[in-house]
């Protein structure tokens, strides 16, 4: 069984607010300098906004934009015990705009939509999952025109794997992880 760490909410309402998760290979929560320069370059767009947190993990990223005034954030994992640790902490800090869905991610993505105005994507990175998630969103209308999609990985981007209609917005890295924030154009 493994053991549970913490991450701490940075800004906002909830800011250093514990959230809990299991400590296991295949999580990789968004470090704190990421999220700092993630959430300073949506400050201006959270108010309001809806966000789709895609192989959520611990949830934080969720918890940070609704910390910072999105209106809803809805999650989704496939990992039960995540699950369990996300329903935990939204119970915890009463977070009723965060919805949590139990499910594989591409195949939610081949669903209906939910059209987001923020997408975290957030896969483990020895799936290579980004380039099949990105083309769902793009293809089954996830996302509006002027909707910010943020990623990171462990290389460089290559460019062709971003949907013809997105382009970096913002980029950076922090360690051995690259980050960016795309925006769809149209």
């Amino acid at each position: 069984m493994s053991e549970q760490s913490s991450i701490r909410i940075i800004g906002g309402k909830w800011r250093s607010r514990k959230v809990i998760f299991e400590s296991k290979d295949t999580l990789r929560p968004t470090p704190d300098r990421v999220r700092e320069t993630l959430f300073n370059w949506l400050a201006p767009h959270l108010p309001g906004a809806v966000c789709l947190d895609l192989y959520a993990g611990s949830g934080v990223l969720s918890l940070e934009a609704l910390s910072r005034g999105a209106k809803a954030a809805t999650t989704v994992d496939i990992d039960r015990a995540n699950i369990i640790n996300m329903e935990q902490n939204r119970e915890k800090l009463q977070a009723n705009e965060m919805s949590i869905v139990h499910k594989n991610v591409l195949d939610m993505l081949a669903q209906k939509p939910m059209v987001a105005d923020i997408a975290f994507v957030g896969p483990p990175y020895k799936l290579r999952l980004l380039k099949t998630t990105f083309e769902l969103l793009e293809n089954n209308d996830w996302l509006h025109a002027n909707s910010f999609i943020y990623f990171d990985q462990d290389e460089p981007l290559d460019p062709d794997s971003l949907p013809a209609t997105w382009s970096i917005w913002r980029q950076s890295k922090a360690g051995r992880v690259y980050f960016y924030l795309a925006i769809k154009e149209r």
